[in-house]
């Protein structure tokens, strides 16, 4: 009896332990890293964001569904007693698409307008996921006596999608991927 109970045991602790360990090359989104630097009184992000998406989303990316990265920023003013204060937010927005003639991934950025081909979903997930010099805020916004932080975001935008599949993507985990908010300091 007292052997069975320890079996039992342990196999909780090993399904705990497993439950709670990351999967190696599990969906999500990450932002590695996140930076502004003052040049000449802007304040300019440099960031690394890693996308892996899920089988679902490759599948329908691959079947001509454009999927839509929205990057959120946010300065906020740090508050000591209270919640901060968002101060500014903007969503940088990007558009990846499959096209099956060409056989090219195409990134639109929805914001500039900019777009670029790639030959494979690896490059085109890089070269979103690389953001260098963004002209993020105006120095000049700011009070000079309070702190403020940054904060950046990487997110799915389940709201573009085609009415059909976002009614599933609602209700399903495979289509939920964004990163934390990954703050620092103005």
């Amino acid at each position: 009896m007292l052997a069975c109970r320890r079996i039992g045991l342990l196999w909780l602790a090993w399904l705990a332990i497993w439950l709670m360990t990351p999967v190696a090359g599990a969906a999500g989104f990450e932002v590695v890293s996140a930076a502004t630097r003052l040049e000449g009184g802007v304040y300019r992000l440099n960031a690394q964001i890693q996308y892996r998406f899920s089988e679902a989303t490759r599948e329908a990316l691959q079947n001509g569904v454009p999927l839509t990265i929205a990057l959120d920023m946010e300065v906020r003013r740090r508050r000591p007693w209270v919640w901060d204060e968002v101060v500014y937010a903007l969503a940088q927005r990007f558009r990846l698409e499959y096209h099956t003639l060409s056989r090219q991934y195409l990134v639109s950025n929805l914001n500039s307008g900019e777009r670029r081909a790639f030959p494979t979903r690896e490059g085109a997930l890089q070269h979103m996921g690389q953001i260098t010099d963004f002209p993020m805020l105006d120095k000049g916004l700011l009070d000079p006596s309070e702190r403020y932080e940054g904060a950046l975001r990487a997110r799915l935008d389940i709201d573009a999608l085609p009415t059909p599949l976002r009614l599933f993507a609602y209700i399903s985990d495979d289509w939920r991927l964004a990163s934390e908010w990954r703050t620092w300091r103005l």
